[in-house]
């Protein structure tokens, strides 16, 4: 029997319209309107199809979604000065700062300038050490938005063995310790990991992050697994496909998602909860 599909923009929706009613009611309240700056350095066409969609997502919930395109040649002070700009702006709750940058600009020193209450995607070293001692504090998107399909489909978690393929800070490192907050047995694999495909075999949760075109065969699918594809790559002839032999992994999976409409729509979502979350925790006590 062939996996079930999981539909993460129905999934991804859901949130939004939850999102969009609590938006409402918070307005409502206290006149607070949640706000999104989104930074984009450079003319890279996927990030900014990208921006764009996070602005459509957050107007359409009822925010307000501000973005600030920069040029390529754009120097590291010059964005430092536009992000102390914005973490002085009482109206703007979260701050994006869209990945990749350009060379002569330093990743980490960008993303340590924004002020970690409105570090909306949860990349300050100060929400990430949060994460990793089990404290309230601001998910990274993506991996936020692997737990709640999870929960969507009802899988239990707690004492289940899941891999982890892929190692970055910004998917493999955090949803291994969402995963392991939750009682999962995490194994996370890497470049450099040996015998690859029989650490995947054992998954009964398989996030699949490395960011390499269908590298994980389908035939190394444990029967009945929960496949989670984070990955999303273009081919030559122009299709987009995942980490994951979709064809065949559909054969032996449990449940699997798709590339696109898996997990990309509720990186979105996530993105808005967490902005939602900013606002709300400005509100006197």
């Amino acid at each position: 029997m062939p996996a079930k599909i999981i539909d993460g923009k129905k999934i991804a929706e859901q949130i939004r319209e939850e999102i969009a009613h609590e938006v409402s009611l918070l307005k409502k309240r206290s006149g607070i309107v949640p706000g999104l700056a989104a930074i984009l350095i450079g003319d890279n066409e996927a990030s900014g199809i990208y921006v764009r969609n996070k602005e459509i997502a957050c107007k359409k919930a009822g925010m307000v979604a501000e973005q600030y395109l920069l040029p390529a040649a754009s120097t590291e002070r010059e964005v430092l000065l536009l992000i102390e700009k914005l973490n002085h702006n009482p109206g703007i709750h979260g701050i994006l700062v869209q990945l990749p940058l350009p060379k002569q600009i330093d990743e980490r020193k960008i993303l340590e300038a924004v002020l970690p209450e409105k570090d909306i995607d949860g990349f300050h070293p100060f929400n990430m050490g949060k994460l990793l001692a089990g404290c309230p504090t601001v998910l990274p998107c993506t991996p936020f938005g692997v737990i709640r399909i999870l929960e969507a489909i009802d899988c239990k978690i707690e004492g289940k063995e899941a891999v982890v393929v892929g190692r970055s800070n910004i998917v493999g490192k955090p949803v291994s310790l969402l995963l392991m907050q939750r009682n999962a047995t995490v194994t996370v694999c890497h470049t450099r990991t040996a015998n690859l495909a029989e650490k995947v075999g054992r998954a009964d949760i398989l996030i699949a992050a490395a960011g390499r075109p269908e590298m994980v065969k389908g035939d190394w699918i444990k029967k009945g697994a929960v496949v989670i594809d984070v990955g999303i790559n273009r081919l030559a002839d122009g299709r987009l496909v995942g980490d994951v032999e979709f064809g065949e992994a559909q054969k032996r999976a449990g449940w699997i998602t798709p590339v696109p409409g898996g997990v990309g729509p509720m990186t979105i979502a996530m993105l808005l909860w967490n902005t939602l979350q900013s606002a709300k925790r400005t509100l006197p006590a």
